[in-house]
């Protein structure tokens, strides 16, 4: 047993520095330089429409990708995002030839995959391989983890003969981080991250260049989804791997990705670094999704300017003539309608050095920050430090507005039940108030023993008091006097 273990370390020693050696041989290849190692041109993607029963006639078609076109380097992330059914799964199952162009061309190292078949497009598949997005139903109930990571080295029996095919998917197994032991398990008996850890196992058995991801986090936990991304961080890393990562979760593109391509009913509308469309968006599209995302600090929330699109995606079946997006775009003109806008620099940036110099299919694209930078509000809630000056800049960064500390302090109090009368305001200290005569220190009180007991103040005596009373009544003024409320019931006046 013992010696079992010790052969099966050893043989994974050996595996790994095999995957070491072919990530260097990559490296040193042609394509590591930043040549595209995969091209993609004018792809169509046209579903038929038909009717009739025995004898169909086609009356439209749907158009799920129309005029798709991008370059992958080697060791490059190429994040795709858009909302769903804008042809995003579509494009990811062609480059796998899944699905059969209906026109373009997709190019593997030069070679044109749309016009291979046989042995020939069974050799490119080998280097595209594909991670699903359900990690439930892609995954057979009926064979465990061993046949499904070694099923396809059935098809390709070249790359790990017979004798060491149940090694090689130990390995796998242990490079995303499951227990090589679990391999005659089945896949009901691991979680949904786990599950997806197997796909993307069975994704690296072949060695592949080029991995789709096709929402490969979309319906794991957030937890489990940093888990399965910093994994695929660690295997492109290890074995220099090119990703087509599709997701909806813009957070988790912009940290996977290094260029970054946005869809709208089967085309791409803007492509361009991470930096340039999530810091620097030129396409209203674009602007509306990054409002959208949500912000964990509260006073991003209040700063950022939120963008409400109107209306529904149009069907793809009759897509708007010219520009797609000119149905639910607040700049629409009678330019959009007349004419398709080219996904190229706009005409505003082609002569600057600006980020926003990137492709974008807009004909009045503009810069338009949707989120303010970080640090800026960081600023603001400091209040002060770093000098006047600081704070002043930080405001005006953000725009006029209502003290951020004033604002948050109305927030957190009380509503007042109906009827309560307005609170008084304290009065604020003024002229008058500093004014108050403070006690003279030079009358001194005698000091009072706290045992001896406490003497009544003495009073006025009853003679004079009843003199007093006596006066007032036979004065001719008195009965004209009226400079005070009326004696209380019960007492009785001198007359």
């Amino acid at each position: 047993m013992h010696a079992d273990h010790s052969g099966r370390k050893e043989a994974r020693e050996e595996s790994r520095m095999a995957r070491d050696l072919l990530a260097k041989s990559r490296e040193g290849s042609a394509y590591a330089g930043g040549e595209p190692i995969l091209e993609v041109r004018d792809l169509v993607k046209h579903y038929p429409l038909t009717q009739g029963i025995l004898i169909k006639k086609q009356v439209g078609a749907v158009k799920a990708v129309d005029g798709v076109s991008f370059d992958l380097a080697a060791g490059e992330t190429l994040g795709i995002v858009g909302e769903s059914g804008c042809g995003k799964s579509t494009v990811a199952r062609m480059l796998v030839h899944l699905e059969q162009p209906t026109a373009g061309a997709i190019r593997y190292k030069g070679e044109d995959v749309t016009k291979l078949s046989g042995r020939a497009l069974k050799a490119v598949r080998r280097n595209i391989q594909m991670v699903f997005q359900d990690p439930y139903t892609s995954l057979n109930p009926r064979m465990t983890v061993g046949d499904i990571i070694g099923e396809p080295y059935e098809i390709h029996p070249e790359v790990a003969p017979k004798g060491d095919r149940r090694r090689k998917v130990q390995d796998l197994l242990d490079v995303v981080g499951l227990n090589p032991e679990y391999i005659n398990r089945y896949p009901h008996q691991f979680s949904g991250g786990q599950r997806q850890r197997i796909g993307i196992a069975r994704g690296l058995a072949l060695n592949p260049e080029i991995i789709v991801a096709d929402e490969p986090v979309s319906a794991l936990d957030v937890s489990v989804q940093a888990q399965v991304v910093n994994l695929l961080d660690r295997l492109q890393a290890e074995f220099n791997l090119s990703y087509v990562f599709i997701a909806h979760d813009l957070s988790i593109v912009r940290h996977i990705s290094d260029r970054v391509g946005v869809m709208y009913l089967g085309r791409f509308v803007e492509i361009g670094t991470d930096e340039e469309i999530y810091d620097h968006p030129t396409h209203p599209y674009t602007q509306a999704l990054l409002s959208a995302v949500p912000v964990p600090d509260p006073m991003a929330r209040e700063y950022r300017e939120r963008i409400i699109l109107h209306g529904d995606v149009p069907s793809p079946a009759n897509p708007p003539s010219g520009c797609r997006f000119r149905t639910r775009c607040w700049k629409a003109q009678e330019r959009c309608e007349l004419e398709v806008p080219l996904l190229a620099v706009p005409a505003v940036f082609r002569l600057t050095e600006s980020p926003a110099k990137h492709d974008s299919a807009c004909h009045f694209a503009e810069e338009k920050r949707v989120v303010p930078p970080e640090g800026t509000l960081e600023q603001v809630g400091e209040g002060g430090e770093g000098g006047e000056g600081a704070g002043e800049g930080a405001a005006g960064a953000v725009g006029a507005g209502p003290d951020v500390e004033k604002v948050d302090r109305e927030a957190r109090k009380p509503p007042r039940s109906h009827g309560e009368p307005e609170p008084e305001s304290e009065p604020a200290a003024g002229p008058a108030a500093a004014a108050e005569p403070e006690p003279s220190a030079s009358r001194v009180e005698p000091e009072r023993d706290p045992e001896a007991p406490v003497q009544p103040e003495p009073g006025p005596a009853p003679e004079a008091e009843a003199e007093a009373e006596a006066e007032a009544a036979l004065s001719p003024e008195a009965g004209d006097e009226d400079d005070g409320p009326p004696p209380p019931s019960g007492s009785s006046r001198v007359s």
